[in-house]
């Protein structure tokens, strides 16, 4: 997968490190949050998406642990720091408007 692939870049460029975006100067550290944003608006320009910001990663990575963990919304909602499951589903945008929208698309012949 393409985060494999990552963390072999990572270590062929002996940036051997426990944070998933390591500073290149300190290893040891992260990059700031500031740092973060200016990477993630530029991969954004280069893909063409308008917004694709530091929260992307969480709320993208909240919803497939949701999927793979089969659907378990106390999980995610853990992971999160939520204090309820209404609002992990809200956050995830699988609240009930949500679910409502989309079985309203669906076509049961």
């Amino acid at each position: 997968t393409e985060l494999l692939l990552y963390r072999q870049w990572l270590l062929d460029h002996r940036l051997a490190s426990e944070w998933l975006f390591p500073s290149i100067q300190h290893p040891e550290r992260h990059i700031t949050e500031k740092q973060f944003y200016k990477i993630m608006s530029k991969v954004g320009d280069l893909l063409g998406i308008n917004y694709l910001g530091t929260h992307t990663m969480r709320k993208t990575g909240a919803y497939r642990v949701y999927t793979q963990s089969n659907y378990n919304i106390g999980l995610v909602m853990n992971l999160l720091n939520h204090s309820s499951e209404a609002m992990t589903l809200a956050y995830l945008g699988l609240d009930q408007a949500s679910t409502e929208t989309m079985l309203d698309q669906i076509d049961f012949g």
